[in-house]
């Protein structure tokens, strides 16, 4: 029986914890692992620990970490480095892992394939919850229009899916990506925890993906955390695909000088930055057209997409500022 250590690193998310832990030990009962759960909590100040412990009940032998708020890296590596699992899974808090997807998995290390990415759907149709839904199965087309049991490796990455909100792998292969992980950030709570640390993986082994291993995220949904965390998906876009290596490199480098002269442009002519939102809202909503969704998700991808891109703009600008401040602090230490 293979041991499974199950890593849910947390941050202020009791709200969600009690559904994420039944949905686990669902998939945990049976299903040919030797589990352990290991929390570790990034100084949360709701009693994200205290709810675990009551969700598993005794169910599962519970290891709690606790320290200080240093971001969900940090937390990942310390829950890696304490598990004793032969494999890990890394949970997020918000997430339902689905009642056969371990079983799925399971039967598939067994024909040697280890590494395993999960396929992730969004919970609810709430326009928020739609959009996010959208970009993932927009940027993944590929993939999202004939899911089915494939793997990608370095020279395919950008290809596919992927991500750490659900991902299981051998314990050391995630220590050894974790060791060689570098960040651009002076503060990890800013890094890019999944794409420089999956694309480390997939060098090494190539990563799997399937809808037999899958699971169900709930989205942030209020216009508040929305924005919060748009402008922090800009901040580690930057950090994760800013790098020549990411096909998505030519965009970001177009993105400041274009973003720029819009801002230049709106400063004399107040009329432009509106035109540019309504330009951004009919594109995205022609895009929804042209892939044939639904009406409600042409809505969402209308009304959200201007948000979005301005939020997500605003991280990458402050993403770009904090990175030209570390290198110069750098080039004037000693």
């Amino acid at each position: 029986m293979n041991t499974l250590s199950v890593v849910i690193p947390v941050y202020n998310e009791a709200s969600h914890l009690d559904q994420t832990i039944a949905a686990l030990v669902v998939a945990l009962e049976g299903k040919g692992f030797d589990p352990e759960v290991v929390l570790a909590d990034d100084g949360s100040s709701d009693g994200s620990a205290q709810t675990v412990e009551a969700s598993l009940a005794g169910r599962v032998p519970l290891r709690v970490l606790s320290g200080p708020n240093r971001g969900r890296f940090e937390a990942r590596r310390s829950g890696v480095e304490a598990a004793a699992g032969e494999f890990v899974l890394l949970l997020d808090g918000r997430v339902r892992i689905d009642p056969g997807a371990l079983a799925y998995v399971h039967g598939q290390i067994q024909r040697g394939r280890r590494v395993w990415t999960a396929e992730v759907r969004i919970a609810g149709n709430a326009p928020f919850a739609l959009f996010w839904s959208l970009i993932a199965e927009l940027a993944w087309s590929d993939y999202f229009e004939d899911p089915r049991e494939t793997s990608f490796g370095a020279s395919d990455f950008d290809r596919y899916p992927k991500g750490t909100t659900c991902f299981l792998a051998p314990r050391e292969i995630l220590l050894e990506a974790i060791a060689g992980f570098r960040s651009r950030y002076p503060d990890l709570r800013d890094a890019n925890d999944d794409t420089p640390l999956l694309r480390s993986i997939a060098e090494r082994e190539r990563i799997n993906v399937a809808p037999g291993f899958s699971c169900l995220y709930a989205p942030r949904t209020s216009l508040d955390s929305f924005v919060r965390h748009a402008a922090h998906r800009g901040v580690v876009f930057l950090d994760g695909h800013g790098r020549r290596e990411s096909r998505f490199f030519p965009a970001v480098a177009a993105f400041y000088p274009l973003s720029a002269a819009l801002v230049a442009a709106s400063v004399r002519r107040p009329l432009v930055a509106p035109a540019a939102l309504l330009a951004l809202s009919l594109s995205a909503m022609t895009l929804g057209l042209a892939r044939r969704r639904s009406a409600a998700e042409v809505t969402s991808l209308a009304l959200v997409t201007p948000l979005y891109g301005v939020a997500h703009g605003y991280g990458m600008w402050r993403g770009l500022l904090t990175m030209l401040r570390r290198r110069r602090t750098d080039s004037v230490r000693p």
